[in-house]
């Protein structure tokens, strides 16, 4: 009996001392809990803080790019005008070239065309000098007589002179008692002057000057006295 009431006061102790260890374990796993969960809650705050910062960086980066977009958009425009624009001064400078290089084409062309025309001209003109002398003589020698019959000869010579003139031939005036000029006569030889007067001037013409144009196709050829 004794032995067994002894027996239930040792379980009433296991009892209470187990019965006050079991509040102190739970609050243990409170405490436990709440810490981890303390810990998820600084964790998450953490990871929040980070995607926050990471947004953040995302939409800087992002106006940045689209910042380098817009310039890079426009300086590519802006470029293309400058190119088009020097592309086109290009073009007019070489069109005004070549308007340029065509007018000073169309003058030195019709300047040769003139000048053939004028040399072959003149080597007509120099070749007809010498019948045209000839032609003179036999006026001078036909004007003697008085026949009728030479009339249509003096026609021809009157025509022949007018065709002559007409294609720019003139005959160069020189007579007895002119002033020498050298830039104009050819002197042959020079005789005493028969005349004081005729002293450095033409005495004698011994052959006819005409002139083309504006230049001296042949030069008179005269005698000068002293």
């Amino acid at each position: 009996m004794t032995k067994t009431k002894e027996e239930d006061k040792v379980k009433k102790d296991i009892n209470k001392e187990s019965s006050a260890d079991q509040p102190s374990k739970q609050g243990q796993d409170k405490k436990e809990k709440k810490s981890e969960k303390n810990k998820k809650t600084g964790k998450e705050q953490a990871e929040g803080i980070k995607q926050e910062q990471a947004e953040s960086i995302n939409q800087t980066e992002g106006s940045k790019r689209k910042e380098e977009k817009e310039t890079h958009s426009e300086e590519p425009k802006q470029t293309q005008e400058e190119k088009l624009k020097d592309e086109l001064q290009a073009q007019k400078d070489k069109y005004m070239r070549l308007v340029a290089e065509f007018e000073n084409y169309k003058k030195r062309t019709s300047k040769e065309r003139l000048d053939l025309f004028k040399s072959a001209n003149r080597e007509v003109m120099q070749a007809l000098l010498p019948v045209v002398d000839d032609f003179d003589r036999a006026i001078k020698e036909i004007e003697k007589e008085d026949d009728d019959q030479f009339k249509g000869i003096k026609l021809i010579h009157n025509k022949l002179n007018d065709t002559l003139k007409s294609q720019g031939l003139t005959k160069i005036n020189v007579k007895q008692g002119d002033k020498f000029d050298a830039d104009i006569h050819e002197a042959v030889t020079q005789v005493d002057a028969p005349k004081p007067e005729l002293k450095g001037n033409i005495v004698d013409v011994v052959e006819k000057g005409y002139s083309l144009g504006d230049k001296i196709l042949r030069f008179p050829k005269v005698v000068t006295g002293k």
